[in-house]
């Protein structure tokens, strides 16, 4: 078969096209081939229609099962429909000139390595068009940009640059022959063959490659420079030249491109509103379009619908949604009329809903002009088949596609030229069928080919709703486990038939099929047989159902639906059912009953079963077809069908009244019966008139209640904001470097909301009152209200001038962090390129602009915060927010704590279960007898939009309820009792009390147009009735203020007492307690939050066009509101105010989708609305909350009888008015401070007030001590019966029904197989599952947001976030108070808390006797070292320490010491203060400048540092010390290591001598620290000013991986593991050892280059890892003297303070050097003495030359440096304090020296009390709790606690101190010690005279002689306590220090520290001196 055919005779290519066919017909039962002459025989030339129309593509026919897709399969048409057009894919049927078969083409294979994927050149370049489009491309001169069609990627244009001498011109001709192209993907040039350059770009070709064929489009740039499919190339001379007079091209305009079809199909028909075309009316001999051509694939691959075109004489003739797949109104055209078809009323264009683009071989792009054949019925995948358009005047004569077989027919009137129609393909729909049925059929696609339409196809609508559910996508394997499914088990169509049928009879009558149901239904089918196949073992076949048994079985089935569903079942195909359906439907008389629905079922033995189903019922049939509309497309509908006058009919229907009175005329009557006057406005029955001058100076009594402009933030937005505050720190800390918080000082922000001028409005009054501007000092306290304006911004037309002001400001200052607030952000999402296209709505695109435009995405110092409720449209595959950074409304259970609140969050689901408490009055209510109504007149007006119809009605019912009321009793029958007691009740209320107050309605009335009528027919009604005074109409329209008239104003203001003259009401908030309906208007409601008066919400407009989660749930948030918690208990419970509740502040509201509460055992919600006050009305509940704690005095719960209360339960005794009058005033004093609404949305609170209050009962009996039970109840919502099924179907506690539905209008779902959303699903996981299962449409602003090619990651924005709650829960609170912390977590981020204490013991320390020069810079050592040592201790840090004893103190009055100090560790004094350049960091700073030092660059460098031990031994220690030092490679300069480099010598230390470098510290600084691997500040960087320097980090080992974790650029010094559990001291000491060994080690090595001993550096620096701040501090000069001098102090870095100490002349002679503590408190009289000998702590410069005898304790856990300098000092040594630098320490909360949890060593119940510290210590080998903590450190607390019991005699007996010899501890601070030096010729205090009163002995050594005890006086009664390390030592040393001589010892006298023997413990001997 391989042969060329070119020049074979035309037997041979006859027997060959026969063998071809026969063979085809072989492999496939199901296809049957077309006639072989007609194919063969039939020329072009010869007739009116090409060959091509006929011709079989047999071998085709093979490839096509193989290959699924055809080469002529492209079904993207240009945007034209004109005659060209039809012949689009002429010649993909002409294989050759000599009209031979087409030949078998094989592509040779790509090369090795090559990319080979559909739509990408072998270089891997992508050349979509869709990819390309916004692309600017550079092409050579000469060269044209075309559009090639690949066969695999039907749906997409590649895009590629051809030398235009080789394309033809505009008539076809002067095309050179050959080809050059260049690739536009890799820039590839000179391809000079087709062939090739077909290759290269992966067309994959089954026929010989053409340039005729595959070079389709010109492309050309819009106005906008969006790169899109132009005009076709005529490759021919066009032979239909003839017809284009009458065929006009209806061309719309060019930006209307197909550029931006959808990769995955799901583009599904959206509709961009109209486009004016350029042509001419189609003339009648265009109606040929209705019939030939029109048919349109919506973008469901394989659905067809007629293409309904509008022949509107306004000059719309076609929608742009040619370019969209899709028609504008369905027109009504006649085959035999001659005129311009009447428009139609319903867009057939499908709703997105339901054409999603399930993974379908083919989609499609533009209006096809010919349905495309159905698809192979064995194969789960739509087969595309043969698509061939043909010129619209030529006869039809069609290439069969697979599975039909053409007869010819006799041609139909009214078309120009005889076609040949095959029979029983085509249905012709009959004249007037919806005129004489009432009924617009919709036939829903099923399975198999549907047959062409002609005729009246204006009557029928094709709907794709359930055909996805028909096409079982392929899934991938975990998907299906997911589900649990196996890959093998596909339904057959018998059983997909039988499914639907089932699905059909279950549904009631009035219910519509729902896609989402039915999917599931399928999947629960699918699930079954898995599971029956599983049980059959493995293999194992069942049988299915033959299709011989399939009518049988589906005439079974539908026999019990009561005639409901018929099943017609035809044998030929699906043509003949439908047309049998539609002529009985057409002569149907009316007595006659219809089915609901028409399964028409095709058992064609040749291709297998086909099915549809054509729905008949009144109801079903509109609201399917309603439902295919978006709501932007159904607004539009209504208001054409408003100003075409389609309604005068039905408003003349209303023009009566239900009695059938003129209503004008009555009113009239009416009005002049009451003459002048009007109903009195307030306190009074709607029977007593008063004039108008009266009734508008009435003044209501001002309310008491008012705390309206407090603003409360809530604990559940404080959660949240918390919450969102961490989300950014996360960011912050990802490692991502998309945000460094360090970097900012300043947050500003702006908030953008969508086009609602009452939102934009309310959000400014949350602004203002939160103080937001001020708290973030964006603005100045005064002005702050004025400004407020700038700060929200909303989506319309101006708001591009106003956003670029803004990204003007973050450019201008890097150093403020913005956070742009993107609220309610689901509105209007649609994206910039769609909003092109749509020369409709204003706002299209707008927020995507703004949002995702380049600089919003790259400014580094901007967060996008987007917040909603109903957050789905951004939760798709495409999202551009990762999921770990949406920040999800806490959810309820998850707030044990909240128990006490008293305010509770009601949303959706609350309104679903509250059906369940069986009250009589339920919160959700569907007015049935209003549904009976609506029905009755919809049969009426079939041609009407239901929403007018219904709009009509509820006018009528509203105005009728009024009449009722007030003047004409009879109509009270004509009413529906719900609107009747909802009139009664807002137009009563008012007159019950003298405040006025009343409820408020809301109507919702989508369409603008309908809801001004709406307001002015009810006002017209009120005020010919007299009511203009009793309550207000206001029309709620989204794009304009509050209008309010004036006496309302007044009214208003007078309640809410103090307001400004000129006050008016902006927000709906405004209008709490204002008897008045608002009629709400705009497409969706926007967010705004309604006064708690609001009690009733009408949605009875609101119908099956709502049918996706988004737009149903935002219409019943409007009634969310936040209520008393014991609305939801039920009512069947007596609450229980406990004293404990009653404590608690009411709580304030705000917004979410829903929040699962559950009800059943309800919890107190977070935030709750405040109190409301109230007068009582008759409906009873009050809403004041729960009431002011000062009242005790008991209350009855009362409730109000009336005619239409609405109580919560029957049966319980009501009170009197009387009651109620007196329950008033107290709730009018009582109610609890109101907190002020702070949400963007509707939340109930906000200006003070009632809705009018509603007394619950409860039962059983006043509950005593409490007030009386006032609840909000939350409004009445009044549903359609569509959405009440949908809302209030609560079955088995599932999620509302509406959670299954597609989320929102602008997604598609992904796949018709996926699991359902189950009840306890959080939102978080809500949020997983639709990332999972949808994908954004075509016309998404989310949709441009492709995935990484290479990772198949979908990008998202790392500074993004996205915040959802249910609506009206608050979340604009909580993003303001996100804005307050965020703004207070950057300032500490800049600031440091530092300790900020004065020096203690300042009253007793040594003055110098020496006096020094002022100014001096650095000290001198002859003057210097005569100055004494002071040997008190003045760090405050100190102040709980025992006192150093000198002869001052032995002065001091004992009193001075404070009272005993408290035993607990105090608050130390902080002071916050700014981080200056020169700081020290912890691990959270980062910044350009230091991340090196800091970071290392890729985890490969953890093992850049080399470990090296270090041995050396130390005397103290009497052993071999190993310190293991860890290198990073940056730092071994450093470093000697020996010859081989691998063994670590020493530590290099420069030279006294060296020359003060600026760029150098001489000495290595060292700093111990544990416990603070992330918090200590050990980032040295900046306080270095970036030098490089020598800084070693001591840990202790099991510390060291968290250190090096943290630290990589740090070099460690790890101490060994004996020392895991020392204190401070061993770190201080081994460190000193270390550095003198070291220093040895320089000095010998050093030595042997010539470098005297002496001239090493001997210093190194210790710090902790809390000095923060360095400063200089300078007296400034007197003015006068008895003024203080100032004190100037500035920040300097650490640099300079070491470079200055170590420029100190003679600095070897100083033992230790350091610096002052800062305080405050400093002052010049404390800088007198610019250098002290005393004390030093915290950062010293240590001499480890001259201390080298000198040890610090290692044992030791405290005061390790009070001992050393008392040991420095008493060895002679000078230590010096340089008093003009001070160090500011951090309060650093973790880590560091903090106590050990002391705990028993074996643990015998978890609940033991604390241990005490005398506890610490037992008798030995007692049977005491042994402890598991070290025996040093349980001495050392110990001793502190114990001063009362071992030193009695010492206690504030500062003369008589302690005596301590060799060592200081803390003995506590009533005590006072005297340390004593053993050492020979060391310097000591003078004792003469002194008498000790105890004597301290630890761990004496051989200096300690009796000899020198003996020199000390003690008084009697002194104690003595002896410390040795065990019991033998402590036994000898009292021996060798003779003590038994004059101390007293009794056996009881001797302890132990209390650790087990393992541990070693300490013991010690008391004694007293006798």
């Amino acid at each position: 078969m391989g042969n060329s055919y070119a020049g074979q005779l035309k037997s041979a290519r006859f027997e060959e096209a026969l063998h071809n066919s026969i063979e085809a017909s072989l492999r496939c039962s199901s296809v049957v081939p077309r006639p072989i002459f007609s194919q063969l025989y039939l020329d072009p030339d010869q007739h009116p229609f090409s060959s091509a129309d006929v011709k079989p593509k047999v071998e085709e026919l093979d490839k096509d099962l193989v290959h699924r897709c055809t080469q002529n399969g492209s079904l993207d048409f240009s945007n034209t429909l004109t005659v060209n057009d039809m012949e689009d894919d002429e010649d993909d049927e002409e294989m050759s000139d000599s009209n031979s078969p087409p030949i078998p083409y094989s592509q040779k294979p790509a090369p090795e390595g090559s990319c080979t994927t559909d739509g990408f050149c072998q270089a891997g370049k992508d050349l979509r068009l869709v990819s390309l489009c916004m692309e600017q491309i550079d092409i050579p001169a000469g060269f044209l940009l075309v559009g090639a069609k690949s066969p695999n990627l039907p749906e997409h244009i590649l895009v590629c640059a051809v030398d235009k001498r080789f394309l033809p011109d505009d008539h076809g001709k002067n095309a050179l022959l050959g080809f050059s192209g260049n690739c536009i993907g890799c820039g590839e040039r000179g391809f000079r063959y087709f062939t090739e350059f077909s290759n290269h770009i992966n067309l994959k070709l089954t026929t010989q490659p053409k340039k005729q064929k595959h070079l389709k489009y010109y492309l050309v740039r819009s106005s906008q420079g969006v790169l899109s499919k132009g005009p076709l190339i005529c490759w021919k001379e066009c032979r239909s030249r003839q017809s284009s007079a009458t065929c006009h091209s209806i061309k719309p305009n060019s930006s209307v491109s197909s550029t931006v079809t959808p990769e995955n199909g799901t583009t599904n028909g959206y509709k961009s509103g109209f486009i004016q075309t350029d042509s001419p009316i189609l003339s009648p001999a265009n109606s040929a379009i209705n019939l030939s051509g029109a048919q349109d694939l919506t973008r469901n691959k394989n659905v067809v619908k007629p293409l309904a075109l509008s022949l509107q004489v306004v000059g719309k003739t076609f929608a742009a949604d040619a370019a969209n797949g899709n028609s504008s109104h369905g027109g009504k055209n006649s085959a035999t009329s001659s005129t311009p078809a009447r428009p139609g009323n319903y867009s057939l264009s499908p709703r997105p809903s339901y054409a999603s683009g399930d993974q379908a071989t083919m989609f499609i792009s533009g209006p096809p002009k010919k349905r495309h054949r159905g698809w192979y019925p064995g194969s789960p995948l739509p087969q595309p088949g043969l698509v061939v358009p043909v010129p619209t005047v030529r006869p039809l004569s069609r290439t069969e596609s697979l599975l039909s077989a053409p007869v010819p027919q006799t041609p139909l009137t009214g078309i120009l030229q005889p076609r040949p129609i095959p029979a029983g393909e085509t249905v012709i729909v009959p004249e007037n069928l919806l005129s004489n049925s009432g009924i617009r059929p919709v036939i829903l696609i099923g399975y198999g080919t549907l047959p062409y339409f002609y005729g009246n196809v204006g009557d029928i609508v094709v709907s794709p709703l359930l055909v996805n559910c028909y096409k079982i996508p392929q899934l991938e394997n975990k998907d299906l486990e997911q589900l649990g499914l196996t890959g093998s088990q596909l339904l057959s169509v018998e059983n997909m038939i039988l499914l639907t049928i089932q699905y059909l009879v279950r549904l009631g009558p009035d219910q519509i099929p729902l896609r989402e149901e039915f999917e599931q239904i399928m999947l629960k089918a699918m699930q079954e047989f898995t599971l029956r196949e599983r049980a059959l073992q493995m293999g194992a076949q069942w049988i299915p159902v033959s299709p011989g048994q399939l009518p049988w079985l589906a005439r079974l089935i539908a026999s019990v639906s009561q005639d409901l569903v018929h099943v017609i079942v035809t044998q030929n195909s699906l043509a003949e059912g439908i047309s049998e359906t539609l002529r009985t439907l057409s002569e149907m008389r009316h007595y006659q009953r219809l089915p609901d629905y028409v399964v028409a079922i095709c058992a064609s033995k040749i291709r297998g079963n086909e099915f549809c189903v054509v729905v008949l019922g009144q109801h079903q049939s509109r609201a399917l077809a309603e439902s295919m509309l978006t709501t932007s497309e159904f607004l539009k509908e209504i208001s054409y069908e408003l100003i075409t006058g389609k309604v005068s009919f039905l408003a003349s229907h209303f023009k009566t009244t239900s009695l059938g009175d003129d209503l004008d005329k009555l009113l009239e009557k009416m009005q002049q019966r009451r003459g002048d006057s009007v109903v009195t406005p307030f306190n009074g029955d709607l029977n007593e008139y008063v004039s108008p001058q009266e009734a508008a100076a009435m003044i209501p009594t001002q309310n008491l209640d008012l705390d309206n402009e407090t603003f409360q933030i809530y604990q559940p937005q404080l959660t949240v904001a918390r919450k969102l505050l961490s989300q950014v720190c996360a960011i912050a800390d990802s490692g991502s470097q998309s945000l460094d918080l360090g970097h900012f000082s300043k947050v500003d922000f702006i908030v953008i909301v969508p086009r609602s001028e009452v939102l934009v409005q309310q959000t400014l009054q949350r602004i203002r009152q939160s103080g937001v501007l001020v708290d973030l000092g964006l603005e100045e306290n005064g002005t702050a209200y004025q400004r407020a304006e700038k700060y929200v911004v909303r989506l319309d037309n101006e708001i591009q001038t106003k956003f670029e002001v803004f990204m003007r400001r973050v450019k201008q200052n890097p150093y403020t962090l913005f956070v742009l607030v993107h609220d309610n952000c689901h509105v209007e999402l649609t994206s910039v390129i769609s909003g092109s296209l749509s020369h409709g709505e204003p706002s299209h695109g707008l927020a995507d602009r703004v949002i995702n435009c380049r600089e919003v995405l790259e400014a580094f110092n901007l967060l996008v915060l987007q917040v909603s409720s109903f957050p789905y449209t951004l939760q798709t595959q495409q999202s551009r927010i990762s999921s770990s950074n949406e920040v999800h409304w806490i959810q309820l259970d998850s707030m044990e704590d909240m128990s006490c609140e008293e305010k509770l969050y009601f949303g959706l689901n609350e309104y679903s279960k509250s059906l369940q408490w069986g009250i009589t009055s339920p919160l959700l209510r569907c007015d049935e007898t209003f549904e009976k109504m609506v029905n009755t007149l919809l049969e009426r007006y079939p041609r009407l939009h239901s929403m007018v119809v219904r709009c009509y009605l509820l006018i009528q019912q509203y105005s009728e309820a009024l009449m009722a009321l007030t003047t004409m009793a009879s109509l009270r029958d004509h009413s529906t009792p719900e609107t009747l007691s909802i009139m009664d009740d807002l137009i009563s209320s008012p007159g019950k009390t003298k405040s006025g107050r009343g409820h408020m309605l809301i109507i919702r009335v989508p369409s603008v147009q309908l809801a001004m009528l709406a307001k002015e027919r009810l006002q017209e009604v009120r005020d010919r009735l007299g009511l203009q005074y009793r309550f207000e109409i206001i029309l709620g329209n989204p794009a304009s203020e509050v209008s309010v008239a004036t006496h309302f104003v007044a009214r208003l203001k007078t309640w809410r007492g103090n307001e400004p003259e000129e006050w008016i009401p902006r927000t709906y908030q405004d209008l709490e307690g204002l008897p008045c309906i608002v009629i709400l208007t705009g497409k969706d409601p926007l967010g705004e939050t309604f006064p708690r008066s609001l009690k009733y919400c009408d949605l009875r407009l609101i119908d099956s066009s709502y049918l996706t989660r988004t737009a149903l749930e935002q219409e019943v948030g409007l009634a969310c509101c936040y209520v008393s918690k014991e609305v939801i208990r039920g009512s069947t419970v007596a609450l229980d105010l406990s004293g404990k509740e009653q404590e608690r502040t009411t709580v304030s509201e705000n917004e979410s989708d829903e929040l699962l509460i559950d009800l059943e055992r309800p919890q107190s919600n977070s935030s709750a609305v405040t109190g409301t006050s109230g007068s009582i009305m008759e409906n009873g509940v009050s809403s004041s909350s729960a009431a002011d704690k000062s009242q005790k005095q008991p209350l009855t719960p009362s409730f109000q009888s009336s005619a239409n209360s609405v109580g919560l339960d029957e049966g319980v005794s009501t009170g009197t008015v009387g009651t109620g009058e007196t329950l008033k005033q107290e709730c009018d004093s009582l109610g609890p401070p109101m907190a002020s609404s702070t949400t963007s949305k509707p939340s109930l609170a906000s200006s003070s007030s009632s809705s009018g209050p509603r007394a619950l009962p409860w039962p059983g009996g006043p509950v005593q001590g409490c007030r009386g039970l006032h609840a909000a109840l939350p409004p009445i919502v009044i549903l359609s019966k569509a959405a009440y099924s949908l809302l209030g179907s609560q079955r088995g506690g599932k999620l509302p029904s509406s959670s299954s539905l597609l989320p929102h209008a602008d997604v598609a779902w992904v796949s018709s197989l996926r699991p359902l959303l189950h009840k306890d699903m959080s939102s978080e996981e809500q949020s997983l599952y639709y990332r999972q299962w949808t994908s954004a449409r075509q016309h998404h602003a989310d949709y441009s947001n492709q995935p990484d090619p290479n990772s198949g990651a979908w990008a998202c924005h790392p500074r993004r976030l996205l915040l959802t709650g249910p609506p009206q829960v608050g979340k604009t609170g909580s993003y303001l108070q996100f804005l307050r912390i965020l703004f207070r977590m950057l300032i500490r981020l800049l600031e440091v808390d530092v300790y900020d204490e004065g020096e203690i013991n300042t009253d007793h320390s040594e003055s110098s006797e020496v006096s020094q020069s002022e100014g001096e810079p650095w000290p001198d050592i002859e003057s210097f070292s005569k100055i004494p040592f002071d040997i008190s201790v003045h760090d405050p840090k100190y102040s709980l320490m025992s006192l150093v004893y000198t002869e001052k103190l032995a002065g001091v009055k004992q009193e001075a010491r404070k009272e005993s100090r408290a035993e607990e560790a105090r608050k130390r004094a902080t002071v916050s203060m700014m981080l200056t350049k020169y700081a020290a960091y912890n691990t959270f700073h980062h910044c350009e400048q230091c991340h090196q030092y800091m970071d290392f660059t890729s985890a490969s460098q953890m093992s850049d540092s080399t470990l090296h031990a270090f041995t050396f031994s130390s005397s103290m220690l009497g052993e071999e010390v190993q310190l293991y030092f860890i290198i990073p490679k940056s730092k071994e300069s450093h470093f000697v290591f020996s010859k081989q480099g691998k063994h670590l010598e020493s530590m290099r230390l420069p030279l006294v001598s060296d020359k003060q470098n600026l760029n150098v510290v001489k000495s290595p600084i060292f700093t111990p620290s544990s416990g603070r691997h992330e918090h200590g500040l050990l980032n040295l960087f900046h306080a270095m000013e970036g030098i490089s320097h020598l800084h070693l980090l001591v840990v202790k080992e099991y510390e060291m991986p968290l250190y090096r974790k943290c630290w990589p650029n740090h070099i460690m010094l790890v101490l060994p593991g004996m020392f895991n559990n020392a204190g401070v001291g061993a770190a201080r000491f081994l460190i000193k050892e270390l550095s003198y060994h070291n220093l040895e080690l320089e000095r010998n090595r050093l030595e042997e280059l010539g470098v005297k001993r002496q001239c090493v550096w001997p210093f190194i620096v210790v710090m902790d890892d809390s000095c923060v701040l360095w400063n200089i501090h300078s007296v400034q000069e007197q003015t006068s003297p008895p003024v203080e001098a100032g004190v100037s102090s500035k920040n300097v870095s650490l640099k300079s303070v070491l470079q200055h100490i170590e420029a100190t002349p003679k600095i070897v002679h100083y033992a230790i050097l350091g610096i002052q503590k800062w305080s405050s408190k400093l002052t010049s009289q404390s800088l007198k003495a610019p250098f002290s000998r005393c004390h030093v702590h915290d950062f010293i410069l240590l001499n480890i030359d001259l201390t080298q005898n000198v040890q610090y304790d290692f044992n030791r856990y405290f005061c390790e440096d009070v001992d050393f300098n008392l040991r420095t000092n008493s060895s002679g040594l000078l230590i010096c304090r340089f008093n003009n630098f001070s160090l500011m320490k951090k309060h650093v909360q973790v880590g560091g020296q903090r106590d050990f949890i002391i705990k028993p060593k074996i643990m015998v119940s978890e609940s033991l009390a604390p241990i005490l510290p005398l506890q610490y210590v037992c008798a030995p080998d007692s049977e005491h709790t042994l402890l598991a903590a070290p025996a040093q450190f349980l001495l050392e607390k110990f001793l502190q606690h114990a001063s009362f019991k071992l030193f009695p005699k010492a206690i504030r007996n500062f003369k008589s101190p302690v005596l301590a010899i060799d060592c200081y501890l803390n003995i506590g601070p009533e005590v006072a010690i005297c340390y004593i030096s053993s050492r020979p010729h060391s310097s000591n205090v003078n004792c003469e005279g002194v008498f000790f009163s105890g004597l301290l002995l630890y761990l004496c050594d051989s200096f300690v002689g009796a000899d020198l005890l003996k020199k000390f006086k003690f008084l009697k009664g002194a104690t003595l306590c002896v410390i040795c390390q065990d019991r033998s030592s402590l036994r000898q040393t009292i021996v060798r220090l003779e003590l038994e001589d004059e101390w007293q010892f009794r056996l009881r006298d001797e302890f132990q520290t209390a650790n087990s023997s393992d541990d070693k413990p300490l013991y010690f001997l008391t004694g007293r001196h006798v």
